[in-house]
């Protein structure tokens, strides 16, 4: 809105007094038509809400002694019919320009705040966007692979059921803050010149009191609930993934949408299979001759059955075998399993299998697998 809007506004008549009108008079005058027309007593009323704006807006001015004088000012200076009125006529800049050695731009920025415009006070019962909440979920290690649907039991602070958020008994009535005069704010000084704008401490930014506050909540407006939800757990989630759920946190306020959701994921342990990014792991344990003269071994995978691995003689210990598509199913193609062969050192011989080992140590007398390492550092 610009300046010259503001000029042309007749805020006694809004208010429905005299020029003259003391400031007792001004006052009592915004709090019958505040009551009236405040947005509590008249939800969903649009036309009621506008009103309300237009008197605190009045108010916001000639309510206060200073901006009511240079207000008056202003108006005298355009009703004495000044060629060139109005604020585009004084130096052809809008809102600017002297007369008389009177700087207007000086009157207009200690009424409204400066060039931006005008410095609202008043705060509507604005709609509050709802606080993000979070939480943590315990899943299987199976849940994590394949998506999961689980269900969440939360507890917040939120807008008052019984109240709906303004903090009053149900079937009262609220009328105009003493403390601030209906605008929600009230100047704080901070020592010497400087002072800011806080909350009310009374009304808490709602303009409007009650005699009578809520059982429920006290007059906080706020109050804890609970509620359980479902939440789907997508398919390859990690340990310690913190997953979004939008608009699934907090409850807004004066219809203001909900915040969000963030659950950290805490995915259990499987007792075969491990993971490794998308790929599943697993440990197989082959004997001495499988490892040695090699073979064929069976090996389970999570969901789709056995599979048959074949060992190349002279496998190694810790040799790494390499099933495709066997892992997890990811937005950019499955994952394989990772199977690590484990040669099993046996603890008990019998007779037989002692005699074929005894063989075999004396048929491989001549080789010394620790000869390269003196080999290295000599």
């Amino acid at each position: 809105m610009s300046n010259a809007d503001w000029a042309n506004k007749d805020f006694y008549k809004v208010l429905g007094v005299a020029k003259d009108a003391d400031a007792a008079a001004i006052k009592k005058a915004y709090r019958k038509l505040a009551r009236e027309n405040h947005p509590d007593s008249n939800p969903g009323n649009e036309p009621a809400e506008d009103r309300f704006k237009q008197v605190a807006e009045a108010y916001d001015v000639v309510g206060d002694a200073e901006k009511r004088r240079e207000y008056d000012e202003m108006q005298a200076l355009f009703a004495g019919g000044h060629p060139g009125a109005g604020f585009g006529g004084f130096g052809g800049q809008p809102g600017g320009g002297t007369m008389g050695g009177f700087d207007i731009s000086d009157l207009l920025g200690g009424l409204f705040g400066g060039a931006g415009g005008p410095q609202q006070r008043t705060n509507v019962r604005r709609a509050t966007r709802g606080p993000d909440l979070e939480t943590e979920a315990s899943i299987g290690f199976t849940d994590a692979v394949d998506g999961s649907t689980i269900s969440l039991r939360l507890s917040s602070e939120g807008v008052c059921e019984t109240c709906r958020g303004n903090g009053g008994k149900p079937g009262t009535r609220p009328h105009v803050c003493p403390t601030c005069d209906g605008t929600g704010m009230v100047v704080s000084t901070m020592g010497g010149a400087f002072s800011m704008n806080e909350t009310c401490p009374q009304c808490h930014g709602r303009q409007m009191i009650y005699d009578e506050a809520c059982p429920t909540c006290h007059g906080s407006g706020r109050s804890m609930t609970s509620r359980t939800l479902q939440a789907r757990i997508p398919a390859g989630v990690k340990d310690g993934q913190r997953i979004r759920l939008k608009g699934k946190g907090g409850a807004g306020e004066n219809g203001g949408p909900a915040g969000d959701l963030f659950v950290t994921v805490r995915v259990g342990a499987h007792p075969v299979f491990g993971r490794k990014g998308d790929h599943l792991t697993l440990v197989a344990p082959v004997s001495f001759d499988e490892a040695a003269l090699g073979a064929q071994i069976t090996v389970p995978t999570l969901h789709d059955g056995p599979v048959t691995l074949k060992i190349a003689p002279g496998t190694p210990n810790g040799r790494v075998l390499r099933v495709r598509g066997r892992g997890v199913k990811a937005k950019s193609g499955a994952g394989d399993l990772l199977v690590t062969l484990e040669v099993q050192v046996p603890t008990e011989l019998d007779d037989a299998a002692r005699a074929a080992l005894t063989a075999y140590r004396d048929a491989t007398a001549g080789d010394d697998p620790r000869a390269a390492l003196f080999a290295r550092t000599s």
